[in-house]
């Protein structure tokens, strides 16, 4: 269910997002060993993480309201099509979420509408996504951090939420590298 309704939403519109999509579940799958009976929610996480960059979402806005903050938007979309409250936090959360929400004045709007998901799958969809290159190619965290600050100039909320996640985001990435290393 999940990966057809990314693919919905994500790869016409959005074929590179699509791509980038493709690779975080890849990720997201390598740890099934690691997370168990969780790892099919964690995969579900991957494939929906960014759908709320989904122009397609627009059609929705009279039953939701369009922040222009993709894991917000993304997790109210789910919420509005019954998704699963568990699967609705993980992409509202995903990939240092709290921060970007800070920058945009978004932050306790998120919390009052999601729950966030426990630390252990947190750390995994970003280790997913912070592993993923835009073409879905994998690599180290730092590359990927320096890639998004690339693509933003330094006084955009994204690179200014990036910079401010980037302990944060790569930590996660470590401890998901570090209990993968304990179970190899």
């Amino acid at each position: 269910m999940a990966r057809e309704l990314a693919r919905e939403l994500l790869e016409q519109p959005l074929p590179r997002r699509w791509a980038h999509t493709r690779g975080v579940a890849e990720q997201a799958r390598s740890l099934n060993e690691l997370l168990g009976e969780e790892a099919d929610l964690l995969e579900a996480g991957a494939w929906l993480h960014d759908i709320g960059y989904s122009p397609t979402l627009r059609d929705y806005s009279a039953d939701l309201p369009i922040t222009g903050f993709h894991p917000l938007d993304g997790a109210r979309y789910l919420r509005l099509v019954n998704v699963d409250e568990a699967l609705c936090s993980i992409v509202a959360y995903h990939s240092g979420a709290t921060v970007e929400a800070d920058e945009r004045g978004l932050r306790e709007e998120l919390e009052d509408a999601f729950e966030s998901p426990p630390p252990h799958l947190l750390e995994a969809i970003t280790y997913a996504d912070m592993t993923t290159g835009p073409d879905g190619t994998h690599l180290p965290v730092e590359r990927r951090l320096s890639e998004i600050l690339e693509r933003y100039s330094p006084d955009d909320l994204v690179h200014r939420s990036i910079t401010r996640s980037s302990p944060e985001l790569t930590a996660a990435v470590q401890a998901v590298e570090k209990r993968l290393a304990e179970v190899g």
